[in-house]
């Protein structure tokens, strides 16, 4: 831990400013309406206990790296529990690929201590900054969800804190354990975990490249090349240019990757002295920091521009490493700042398979608006988790990131909220910070079912967050 300009920074998570001995104010990734609230640190079950019998008169949430773009771990006024001390990889079974982990492990942890062994983490969101407390919370997904699904798909037990001070273990198909996929921390404090590990045999990635010229194009070869089979990759990521307008609406290029055997890597290839090397790359010290000055519309139209023309219009086989095709972006240190001063919304949202007509919409909306989007991703999703907070479900999967301060913003989101929730989609509650509670029902249709198992789990609503303020939940 080391201070930074009046910020106290625990390893890469979103800055937290301290303003006295108890309280400081907290934000979410995209430092949107911080909130103050007193940070505890539990060193061990009996504290996390202890807090959770005595959270004071605003309850309290558990959180862990602050990775989560809008106010679902934040707590104004009240308790937040920061799991990054539950830190411990508890068992591992290097035979069976299954490990048991406290919460506050990170994935890039688990990616260190497992890939010797020939197992990687099951699902690879965005960044492998992380906890497994976080991922299950908000049962995050990535570029396989076709393939694999999400993450609380690979969880065989959970150790669940609950409101009334028990440590209860959570099994997959119980009503608890669904809920708390998803859930967001407002099912319990989970403790521990149990998952279930993909095999690899080296830490390189075989990757196709493409530009693709515009929306329709993309969606097609998003199609044709995904899921399982010969010719079928297991992770598939677009990036769109939604600054580009008339017959190159929605161009992007287009990344697809397979891990790669050990009997496919090049005879001379360095790898086969050591195939499963886990190199992330180590940040210059000091590390240099992303100004904070906003990405204007110009600014991103070029680096827009950039980008696809750099990219070879096809390009095969490429080998690439696990940290440079997953997490290209966690070696720039504060890219959360990259939007300016004043941060940024994240926007994701999925519209199911049938309704490409409403996507279609969307995107020209935004490109028309000549919003500086930055960076703008295109997923495939395969079959949804059974949490009822659980933001997959089959269909095209759009994610933004925006400015604050632009002109109209705010209206726009509503517009856009509309639009998913009438083509039967929903928002990504886990990035959110602005969507209106009237808009909640008709995008999670099992938002009662959820809000029972709580009431009754949880009847006086020990674990709370903003975002359960704000949404109901």
């Amino acid at each position: 831990m080391r201070a930074i300009s009046g910020y106290t920074v625990t390893s890469m998570a979103v800055e937290t400013r301290v303003l006295d001995e108890d309280c400081r104010a907290i934000s979410g990734w995209g430092r949107t309406a911080p909130t103050l609230a007193r940070v505890h640190r539990p060193r061990g079950h009996a504290e996390a206990v202890e807090a959770v019998l005595a959270p004071g008169r605003r309850g309290l949430v558990a959180r862990g790296l602050g990775r989560a773009c809008g106010d679902a771990a934040q707590n104004a006024g009240g308790t937040v529990l920061d799991m990054t001390g539950f830190d411990r990889v508890l068992a591992v079974d290097t035979a069976a690929g299954v490990v048991a982990c406290e919460a506050g492990v990170t994935l890039h942890r688990l990616m260190e201590a497992l890939l010797p062994f020939g197992w990687f983490v099951p699902v690879a969101p965005g960044t492998r900054y992380m906890t497994v407390g976080g991922a299950i919370g908000a049962d995050v997904h990535g570029g396989n969800h076709p393939v694999s699904g999400s993450f609380g798909r690979h969880v065989t037990a959970l150790e669940l804190l609950t409101a009334d001070g028990r440590i209860r273990t959570a099994l997959p198909g119980t009503p608890l354990f669904d809920a708390t996929t998803g859930g967001l921390g407002l099912t319990g404090v989970i403790l521990s975990a149990t998952l279930r590990l993909l095999p690899v045999e080296t830490s390189l990635m075989r990757v196709d490249t493409e530009r693709v010229p515009d929306l329709d194009a993309l969606m097609t070869r998003l199609a044709d090349g995904d899921g399982d089979g010969e010719s079928r990759h297991r992770y598939s990521t677009a990036r769109i240019d939604l600054l580009a307008r008339g017959a190159d609406t929605g161009r992007a290029v287009l990344t697809r990757g397979d891990h790669v055997p050990y009997d496919a890597l090049p005879r001379r290839h360095r790898a086969r002295r050591e195939p499963l090397d886990f190199r992330p790359g180590r940040l210059p010290v000091p590390p240099p920091r992303v100004p904070g000055v906003p990405l204007g519309r110009t600014t991103v139209g070029f680096l827009n521009t950039l980008w696809y023309r750099a990219a070879p219009r096809a390009a095969t086989g490429r080998l690439r490493s696990l940290p440079a095709f997953f997490h290209p972006l966690d070696g720039v240190p504060h890219r959360n700042r990259i939007h300016g001063p004043e941060g940024f919304v994240r926007y994701r949202f999925v519209v199911p398979y049938g309704q490409e007509d409403a996507l279609r919409r969307i995107v020209r909306r935004i490109a028309d608006r000549g919003l500086p989007c930055f960076p703008a991703v295109l997923h495939r999703l395969g079959a949804g988790g059974p949490g009822p907070l659980s933001f997959p479900l089959p269909g095209w999967s759009l994610a933004l990131g925006l400015p604050l301060g632009q002109p109209g913003l705010g209206r726009l989101l509503d517009a856009l909220d509309e639009e998913v929730a009438g083509a039967g989609g929903r928002v990504d509650l886990a990035e959110d910070s602005r969507v209106r509670p009237e808009a909640l029902a008709a995008m999670y249709p099992r938002l009662d079912e959820f809000r029972a198992l709580r009431a009754a789990l949880d009847p006086r609503s020990v674990l709370t967050s903003d975002l359960a303020r704000r949404l109901g939940l």
